[in-house]
């Protein structure tokens, strides 16, 4: 009877978590600098000041900010920066707004950007995806 109960909790706590999964967006975003690429994924938050911008290349930073509670966000914003001597420098920001589709295979949010800064204008490359959205 144990080994029984123990599998069905498993079962139960795994089915929990994927629905939770599911109807949690995520914001997918593949960087691309000089080359090298990273993902920088962002979760749900309500308060988007904490969010840190990530380094891409030591040439770029990147921030990637999605406001709101529950499956639909309020509103999703991506911001470049150009890294300088003193500091970043705000190069591109944008911002999207709702509805987000709940496509099976994540919503192109972006599309192909391309971001050039700087004296010998570098390019930064980026492009978001936003999965687990319920219309």
């Amino acid at each position: 009877m144990h080994r029984f109960s123990s599998r069905l909790w498993a079962c139960a706590a795994f089915s929990c978590a994927s629905t939770l999964s599911q109807a949690t967006p995520l914001l997918r975003c593949e960087l691309t600098y000089a080359g090298s690429t990273q993902t920088l994924e962002a979760t749900a938050v309500e308060d988007p000041y904490p969010v840190a911008s990530v380094d891409v290349g030591g040439r770029f930073r990147f921030k990637a900010v999605v406001v709101g509670k529950g499956a639909q966000p309020d509103y999703i914003k991506t911001y470049a920066y150009l890294e300088t001597r003193t500091q970043p420098v705000l190069v591109q920001q944008v911002n999207y707004y709702p509805p987000f589709t709940g496509e099976p295979q994540g919503q192109r949010l972006s599309g192909r950007q391309f971001v050039y800064a700087g004296p010998v204008e570098r390019e930064l490359q980026y492009e978001c995806v936003l999965h687990g959205v319920q219309p």
